[in-house]
């Protein structure tokens, strides 16, 4: 009689909380005052979000937030006061953890980059229609925006 080969596995912690960092990215209009924010769209999530990434190793929230800003939508930025953290399970079930910040835009031109196919500055009400998630909702809900 033969006897079963059991392979042998790699354990893999999928408990572990995912540590990820993002903006709310606020301008003025030049006509009227009235404010927009950037929102981006991700193909492979179809869906609506504001931009956002995971640290690296060694990176600090703040360092992750201006560096996802910018690879996701060519911005670069000032970082204004925190805003909020979200938290919520990832499409792999993990725990995920994204702080964010006001930004401001110093430099750049928007453009969709890196993971994104599209990249627009919308007006708050309309951003509060497109965003696909409600803990993003959530977020920008009676947020002043930095003038």
């Amino acid at each position: 009689m033969e006897r079963a080969v059991i392979a042998e596995t790699a354990l893999v912690d999928v408990s572990r909380v995912i540590r990820a960092a993002g903006g709310l990215v606020w301008r003025s209009k030049e006509t009227g005052g009235a404010a927009e924010i950037v929102l981006v769209h991700r193909p492979a999530y179809d869906d609506w979000a504001f931009p956002k990434g995971k640290l690296h190793p060694g990176e600090t929230e703040e360092e992750a937030a201006l560096r996802e800003v910018e690879e996701e939508t060519g911005l670069l930025c000032r970082l204004e006061q925190e805003v909020g953290t979200t938290r919520y399970h990832d499409s792999r079930g993990r725990d995920k953890i994204v702080r964010y910040w006001h930004m401001t835009p110093v430099d750049g031109a928007l453009a969709a980059a890196n993971e994104v196919d599209d990249a627009r500055w919308v007006s708050i009400e309309e951003a509060l229609s497109l965003l696909t998630y409600p803990r993003d909702r959530d977020l920008l809900s009676g947020l002043e925006p930095i003038r």
